[in-house]
């Protein structure tokens, strides 16, 4: 147990690094490409990773949507009036707590409202899922996330916004494994787009 707990332990270091790098790119696509990689050696390679041994995504790589920098927004939160708590399972007796705090405006080309929660794990964090109109259809059918800022996985902004490029959606662990328990995508996170951008099926 504690070789695993450190295992996880590393896996977080390496996504807050990856995405930090990511950050530091100022061409975003070249932080999409830098991403990719980090991403395909960490589920290649990793003790972590979700991906059974013998999976052909371990030797192809994830696969992805090319890069549109139409689909990256730099957004102000808008307050919500109630502040709904959710109690998620993830396994065994193990919840995930969620607060609504806020909402942002996708504009064109996805043109909806949604939901920004926080989490209430690990110190707390912004967490974005996102289930769009390819969800079942060339994406996971539950869903992906754009961010989980509790995990690293964190585009940056400033303390009035948030950076939310949808070409970095991607899946949550359990797509690729039942041992894995994910919070997927909300009724406020759902929306009619398809948003051909991030990580496919």
């Amino acid at each position: 147990m504690v070789l695993a707990e450190l295992e996880l332990t590393d896996w977080r270091r390496e996504v807050h690094a990856l995405y930090a790098a990511v950050r530091a790119e100022p061409d975003p696509a070249v932080g999409h490409d830098r991403w990719r990689a980090g991403r395909d050696e960490l589920f290649r390679h990793h003790p972590q990773s979700p991906l059974p041994a013998d999976d052909p995504l371990r030797v192809t790589g994830l696969p992805y949507w090319p890069y549109d920098p139409a689909l990256r927004f730099t957004l102000g939160l808008s307050a919500t009036h109630d502040h709904p708590e959710l109690a998620i399972p993830t396994g065994g007796e193990e919840v995930t707590l969620l607060r609504l705090f806020g909402r942002v405006r996708l504009p064109h080309p996805i043109d909806a409202d949604v939901d920004v929660w926080w989490m209430s794990q690990y110190g707390g964090g912004l967490f974005l899922p996102l289930k769009d109109a390819t969800a079942g259809h060339g994406s996971y059918g539950a869903g992906r996330y754009a961010l989980d800022t509790a995990k690293g996985a964190d585009l940056g902004g400033t303390s009035s916004s948030i950076v939310v490029d949808l070409n970095f959606l991607y899946h949550p662990s359990c797509r690729y494994s039942p041992e894995w328990v994910c919070p997927l995508a909300q009724p406020g996170n759902t929306i009619a787009a398809r948003v051909e951008a991030g990580e496919r099926l």
